[in-house]
């Protein structure tokens, strides 16, 4: 599978009532797949996939953000390539919930590499997902 620049830019969610939600945005014009990682009381969780299509926004969390560091992985359902980093976690073909980033592949389930977003502990957070051959896509850090 090609390999796609990674291409994400971050907002804060805009001014106004305050609605408190981790949401992510795909500004790509291709359908994309998303996994989410992220550290809750009992410790890491992974959860997928969110489909998304072209130019569309989903709601991964509801609620003020608890912590201040969430994990994408993301995949190109119509060119192919990922959104990819090097927190591993675990993740499988279907939809999931998955408790534990230890043993991935012992425990039957896939293991891929998550970029990190800081959200500065934020309370609402937005992940834009851009097309890395876009003039105005940010820069692999």
């Amino acid at each position: 599978m090609l390999s796609v620049v990674l291409g994400v830019g971050v907002a804060l969610l805009g001014t106004g009532p305050a609605k408190a939600d981790l949401r992510l945005c795909n500004q790509t014009a291709s359908k994309v797949g998303i996994s989410l990682g992220y550290r809750d009381p009992q410790g890491w969780v992974t959860e997928g996939w969110w489909d998304l299509a072209p130019k569309a926004c989903e709601t991964l969390l509801k609620g003020a953000l608890a912590a201040r560091f969430y994990y994408v992985f993301a995949v190109d359902y119509t060119r192919g390539g990922e959104w990819s980093g090097r927190s591993l976690m675990c993740t499988r073909d279907s939809e999931f919930t998955i408790r534990g980033v230890e043993d991935c592949l012992a425990r039957g389930y896939d293991r891929n590499g998550f970029f990190e977003v800081d959200t500065g502990e934020q309370k609402s957070w937005t992940i834009q997902l851009t097309d890395p051959n876009r003039a105005d896509a940010p820069a692999k850090p």
